[in-house]
């Protein structure tokens, strides 16, 4: 993965726990960070002497001048705190555009849904703002869950596009703090779904969900779009932010793993415990794996299992039938055979 030092040109705070970081593009680097609604950055910095690398989602959109992130200050968050001290001229590592949740312009009008919570509306914002201006015919509709007005990142934002694009843009607010005469009251719930999908958006006929925030909202949204009819399961479309760990099986009987890691079309062999994180493992000795969130919920780093097998403690990107092709995502994966094979060139 090739970082950039990116100067920062404006630092504003969105809300009292979140801020904007809009970045400079030199004219020699706007190709390669050319992206796709819905994509995201990895910024890398040296905090407290340690080397720290975080995906965020870009909120700006590909039509716009800017590169914006937003990046939501969390408890303990080693990056996200950091990111609370930056401002206008500071600089950052930050590598060339990535990511899977992307949205692909129709040439037809299309109807889209848009479910969000929290810091979840970054990409989404990203896509909103694409769809609207680039497809003239199409509508978004957004239902969009936050504790209160004052934490709700793009409030005026939003509402300034509602103004903008009239019936094109259908928006609902949910606070769960907070009671308000435009807004439902409680989370992005089942109940207050079915009343957007009911009571608001009824007569629209869906092409594609895309939906971004927490694990729970996530499946909740999913399961009741399936059940409903209101799209297939394959058009309804997700990004995590965080997801559950699972507890991981070691099936054999050693404890130890002959690892090999293929990158750059250069072969690294190990000794590793079923224990140790493979990505962990590559980065402690000095194999320079690519990775962005670290918390399987990104796709940095992608990787094809060759031989032998791992199991993954979490997984919020690679499909079914993606992991029965043998990816996996190495900041997840713990070896469970005697001998396992990672190439990251074939992905």
């Amino acid at each position: 993965m090739i970082f950039h030092h990116l100067t920062i040109k404006q630092v504003t705070k969105v809300t009292s726990q979140a801020v904007e970081v809009v970045f400079e593009i030199p004219e020699n680097l706007s190709a390669e960070f050319t992206y796709q609604a819905g994509q995201y950055l990895t910024l890398k910095a040296t905090i407290n002497e340690e080397e720290v690398r975080r995906a965020y989602s870009l909120s700006s959109a590909p039509h716009e001048t800017d590169l914006k992130v937003v990046i939501k200050a969390v408890e303990k968050g080693v990056f996200s705190n950091y990111a609370m001290t930056l401002r206008a001229g500071d600089q950052l590592e930050v590598a060339a555009p990535d990511g899977l949740f992307i949205h692909e312009k129709s040439d037809t009008a299309q109807n889209y849904l848009m479910v969000a919570a929290g810091s979840g509306i970054t990409p989404i914002t990203s896509i909103i703002k694409d769809v609207l201006t680039n497809e003239s015919d199409s509508k978004v509709a957004l239902i969009y869950g936050n504790q209160s007005v004052a934490q709700t990142i793009y409030h005026e934002q939003f509402n300034d596009l509602k103004d903008q694009y009239g019936d094109r843009f259908i928006l609902q607010y949910c606070f769960s703090r907070e009671e308000r005469d435009e807004a439902l009251f409680g989370r992005v719930s089942k109940s207050n779904l079915n009343y957007f999908l009911k009571q608001k958006v009824s007569d629209l006929a869906f092409a594609k969900a895309y939906l971004c925030g927490p694990e729970e909202m996530i499946t909740m949204a999913t399961d009741n779009l399936v059940e409903k009819e209101v799209l297939a399961k394959e058009d309804v479309k997700f990004e995590l932010f965080t997801a559950k760990e699972n507890e991981i099986e070691i099936t054999e009987d050693s404890h130890l793993t002959e690892l090999t890691v293929i990158l750059d079309d250069e072969k690294h062999t190990l000794t590793v415990k079923r224990t140790d994180n493979l990505l962990d493992v590559m980065l402690k000795n000095d194999i320079d794996a690519p990775y962005s969130c670290q918390g399987g919920i990104c796709s940095s780093c992608i990787c094809q299992i060759e031989e032998g097998t791992a199991q993954m403690a979490k997984n919020a990107i690679l499909t079914d039938s993606e992991i029965a092709d043998g990816l996996s995502l190495a900041c997840q994966a713990y070896a469970t055979s005697a001998k396992v094979v990672v190439n990251f060139d074939e992905v």
